[in-house]
């Protein structure tokens, strides 16, 4: 096994320097001028009372009053993260914790809250203990939960910090709850010290999630990398199936960088009724999903989705990353215009890797990259805001839509799924099939992972494409990256002998363009369209939607609305905050597209090769 040099380099200098480490050799030294006791932070994390939703942390910090400045201070300033890498929004972690103490040598010394975030302890001593207790009671993959069934932990919204701090080597000690036997995350054991991990610094620990209970666990090598998945939830699988299926996608997704950065690597799986999503780490990840996951070969497909995402990411975002996402500053926000290369083309790499793994056909996958067509086209914000736009807002729009989000915005997501597509089969035509979009991954990992050791920026970005393209690609970045104009399909899928087109049925059903929810039979408007007959006519969200033509409405709007042609009119009586109004709203013509990709007729040879290419047909 091939073992990743960076993190050799991080364990030996643990094994050497750690306070911690007692095999390790001190130097030879002056005994009258002996050198400074090297600075180290431990946490002990437990969880006595989990039915209460609390975690209790204590926070050791020893030989720290030099490099934190805390004897020429008089004091020590500790910090909690205010977000988490891979969720882009400020969550105020600070806001669940409770009951800061510090002590030095077990007596109290004063300590204050200076900022929302930062609490300042007054002690200039080398050595001491903070702590605090942590409410836990939101199950997702970005914040903390315990209750009487298991505990899992968001570092960041978890354990302090100090500026001087952030890049020595941490221990942590984790203490189960009595009945509690299993530990599951990506932090490294510590040999011979039960639940005892480390990290080679607070980068490390944010993003090393840890699932604490009695959930069971199975096991797999891909890529010659030993990998653990952790399963909480009650919830009926196949093992054997699912153990080989995890190893398919995980292989699949390999072969884009062709190397394996981790030498291990940890699923943890919550199976929860609202299922959720998932977070990408360093070397794991966590994913929410239902419980019926694995009950029909859809949902079960659409896990393995959810898998080859989150995964997918141990390259694009932790490793292949845009300048602003690492190091991090966890006080603030990290803005980038390349969340649709780091979000929205892992989107695009989900359902290509499936496809290279033999779970999608090649008609189930242009059917899904048809559908993403359809679903950006079909948005009104997709006119309004640029992929780029939508990355830079991600911090205040991004994760709080309203009802007119759709109108504004479009998500970096879906938009940068779409682009991902187009970029590839741009290189696929610039280069007459000899790259892809693997060779500008490779590409990007070597160059700015392996060798710079650093992100690359929006300039360096175009440029490596442009590079692996062997063109330039001025309308991709221009008009599909930075602008909210119309997207010329056709020259990106003419290449490749097929052709878009919209397959939605030309009806003469006029469109009212009012969604609505309906509550105990009342239906109230939910979200209005932009240009459509219900904007352009003034019917408003929360308005309740009681008669049209003087034909109570129930739950019944749209079979009263089917069958109105383009044009006609309705008076609509609403309840608007408690008064009545009569509105004439005029229909227009539905604005909705459907599309499909169609071979085109008689394609040349060279539209047949890179067709095959494209889609990995052997």
């Amino acid at each position: 096994m091939k073992k990743n040099a960076r993190l050799l380099y991080l364990l030996t200098v643990w094994t050497f320097f750690s306070p911690f480490s007692s095999t390790a050799t001190a130097p030879l030294v002056d005994d009258e001028n002996p050198p400074a006791a090297l600075p180290s932070v431990t946490y002990v994390l437990s969880m006595p009372e989990p039915q209460t939703h609390y975690f209790e942390v204590e926070m050791q910090l020893k030989n720290v009053a030099a490099p934190t400045n805390a004897k020429k201070n008089g004091y020590v300033d500790i910090k909690m993260p205010v977000w988490t890498p891979g969720s882009y929004l400020i969550r105020e972690y600070a806001k669940n914790v409770e009951g800061f103490t510090a002590s030095v040598g077990g007596k109290s010394v004063p300590s204050e809250k200076v900022r929302k975030n930062a609490w300042r302890v007054h002690s200039s001593d080398d050595n001491l203990t903070i702590h605090y207790r942590v409410y836990a009671n939101e199950l997702t993959v970005r914040t903390n939960f315990v209750d009487a069934d298991h505990g899992y932990v968001t570092p960041a919204g978890m354990f302090m910090y100090h500026d001087a701090l952030k890049n020595i080597p941490l221990r942590v000690v984790v203490q189960p709850y009595k009945t509690w036997k299993n530990v599951a995350t990506g932090l490294e054991p510590v040999a011979g010290s039960p639940y005892t991990y480390e990290a080679s610094n607070f980068d490390v620990l944010v993003d090393s999630p840890i699932e604490i209970g009695n959930h069971k666990t199975f096991s797999f090598t891909a890529s010659n990398v030993p990998h653990t998945v952790a399963m909480f939830g009650d919830v009926a699988y196949d093992e054997q199936r699912l153990t080989a299926d995890y190893k398919r996608v995980c292989e699949a997704a390999a072969t884009v960088v062709g190397e394996h950065p981790c030498t291990h690597y940890t699923f943890i799986v919550h199976h929860i009724p609202p299922g959720g999503g998932g977070l990408e780490h360093l070397n794991s990840t966590t994913l929410e999903t239902s419980r019926n996951a694995y009950a029909t070969e859809a949902n079960y497909k659409r896990f393995l989705s959810l898998v080859a995402h989150e995964y997918f990411h141990l390259w694009n975002v932790k490793r292949i990353r845009p300048v602003a996402l690492g190091p991090f500053d966890y006080e603030n926000e990290n803005y980038t215009h390349m969340l649709w290369l780091s979000e929205g083309c892992t989107s695009f790499y989900q359902e290509y890797i499936l496809r290279r793994a033999g779970f999608h056909t090649p008609e189930a996958y242009l059917s899904l990259v048809a559908s993403s067509i359809t679903e950006i086209e079909n948005q009104p914000g997709t006119r309004v805001q640029s992929a780029a736009e939508s990355s830079w807002d991600a911090w205040i729009k991004g994760y709080r839509p309203n009802e007119n989000s759709a109108n504004t915005t479009i998500s970096y997501y879906s938009k940068g799924s779409v682009l991902g597509t187009l970029l590839n089969l741009a290189i696929l035509a610039g280069s007459n099939g000899e790259r892809n979009m693997d060779d500008l991954m490779r590409f990007l990992y070597t160059e700015y992972y392996k060798k710079q050791k650093r992100g690359f920026t929006d300039d360096e970005f175009r440029q490596a494409a442009e590079q692996i393209a062997g063109r330039k690609l001025d309308d991709f970045f221009t008009i599909g990256v930075s602008s909210s104009e119309p997207i010329n399909y056709t020259a990106y899928f003419e290449p490749v002998g097929v052709q878009l087109v919209n397959v939605a049925s030309k009806m003469q059903d006029g469109f009212l363009g009012a969604a609505t929810t309906v509550v105990n039979g009342k239906s109230t408007i939910s979200g209005v369209r932009r240009g459509s007959a219900a904007y352009t006519d003034g019917l408003n969200v929360g308005d309740e939607i009681i008669s049209i033509d003087g034909v109570r409405v129930g739950d019944d709007l749209l079979r009263q609305v089917s069958g109105r042609r383009v044009g006609d009119k309705l008076n609509v009586l609403v309840n608007r905050s408690g008064l009545l109004r009569e509105i004439p709203v005029t229909l227009t013509q539905n604005p909705l597209v459907s599309y499909r990709l169609e071979p085109m007729e008689n394609p040349t040879a060279a539209q047949k090769a890179l067709y095959t290419k494209w889609l990995y047909i052997k």
